[in-house]
């Protein structure tokens, strides 16, 4: 089944475009945007405000933007191997490799991310290594790192 239905593709780009905006006003100044002032900020106070990031916005605009990611991610690395899923909104197949088990259909690695967490990652506010080591990733097999398909 498809994470988005065809007649959806406009509203979840559309999701994901909202969701991007509001999340990059609540985003910290970057090295470079605060090198006019000759100031550096705090690394860790920058990342974890980077990982805070959890815009204010209906449900439906949460759900739509997790499913028209999930799609493009599904697009850039088709395949059985890996199943992401993004609940409660999602869950896709990707990447090359064992297909799922006939009897449980869950392939050999699956990676689970809350919304939040996995909007944050496609669009480039934190990065992989940075949700992993706060927790925020739960990840079973050994591609467990989708680091080089992100940000979307």
């Amino acid at each position: 089944m498809a994470v988005i239905r065809e007649q959806d593709m406009e509203k979840g780009r559309l999701a994901w475009s909202q969701w991007r905006k509001a999340a990059l006003e609540q985003t910290p100044a970057t090295t470079s945007d605060v090198a006019a002032d000759n100031a550096a900020p705090d690394a860790r106070t920058t990342a974890t405000t980077r990982l805070a990031v959890n815009p204010e916005l209906p449900r439906p605009i949460w759900a739509m933007a997790v499913r028209y990611t999930l799609f493009m991610l599904e697009r850039r690395a088709p395949g059985p191997g890996v199943e992401v899923r993004v609940a409660p909104w999602g869950a896709v197949k990707i990447l090359d490799g064992p297909a799922s088990d006939p009897h449980n259909l869950t392939p050999p690695d699956v990676i689970e991310l809350d919304p939040d967490v996995w909007l944050r990652l496609a669009a480039g506010i934190t990065a992989w290594d940075e949700e992993r080591e706060a927790g925020h990733i739960t990840a079973v097999g050994e591609r467990d790192d989708l680091s080089d398909l992100l940000p979307l």
